[in-house]
């Protein structure tokens, strides 16, 4: 009786020193509280736990990717939109992680989702489309200061996708080719005042030397005789070609 009496209690030793031993990996943390209360943050390696009268809590220190369920977000301008994100945090404190909230990745999710609707609520849609940069730092940026005192940090958000009903996509496509239109009469207007000058200049130009508008006008007459289908006859007076046949010649004057 005494032989299996020793026997049990080595074997019951035995089974204590192995629920002592806990071995912790280098992205993993303990969280070690004596009687209940907090004695230290132990890891990574092998540690030592005192059964019943110490409890540890394993907290991961590696960065977590938290997908944000679709929000129903109205708009500065009463655009009612459907938006979801990503976050990406990380546990760098796990003291504060475990005992200043009950479970840290809860309470991330929900703050993450009235941080979104709240921010971009405060903006036009426009800016939700079109800034989207801008409102992933103001995000992160609220997130990570509230998060604070739990011992996380936000590193990074990510709006995916901002769906609109059809109504308004609609609306949008009309709107962008009205500014596709307005842009396109724009640039028609400014090629014509770009046109006009070059003529004008061309025209002060020819003013000043008579040969040469004399050339561009037979210049016209031989793309006009080009068209082989129509006959066109047009007077050609003498004074016209005097100065190609005697250029040098000076110019009489009437007296």
């Amino acid at each position: 009786m005494d032989v299996y009496f020793w026997y049990g209690l080595i074997v019951a030793a035995i089974a204590l020193l192995f629920s002592a031993i806990r071995v912790l990996r280098e992205y993993e943390r303990g969280v070690v509280f004596t009687l209940g209360r907090f004695w230290r943050v132990k890891g990574p390696g092998l540690i030592i736990i005192i059964p019943v009268i110490q409890q540890m809590v394993r907290v991961g220190l590696r960065t977590i990717v938290m997908d944000v369920p679709s929000q129903d977000v109205i708009s500065r301008d009463n655009v009612s939109v459907k938006v979801n994100a990503v976050v990406y945090f990380r546990v760098v404190d796990p003291e504060r992680a475990i005992i200043q909230v009950e479970n840290f990745y809860v309470a991330t999710s929900q703050l993450a989702q009235t941080t979104l609707r709240s921010v971009l609520g405060q903006h036009e849609l426009d800016e939700m489309l079109a800034e989207r940069e801008k409102l992933n730092i103001d995000i992160q940026s609220l997130l990570d200061q509230q998060t604070d005192a739990w011992g996380i940090k936000v590193s990074n958000v990510e709006i995916k996708h901002v769906d609109l009903d059809e109504s308004m996509i609609r609306a949008i496509a009309q709107q962008a080719e009205a500014e596709r239109a307005r842009r396109a009469k724009v640039i028609h207007a400014q090629g014509e005042m770009q046109a006009s000058e070059k003529l004008r200049e061309a025209a002060e130009t020819l003013s000043k030397q008579p040969q040469a508008l004399h050339l561009r006008y037979l210049q016209t007459l031989t793309e006009i005789a080009g068209d082989r289908t129509s006959t066109i006859i047009f007077p050609l007076p003498l004074d016209l070609i005097k100065p190609l046949l005697n250029p040098t010649a000076p110019e009489t004057k009437d007296r």
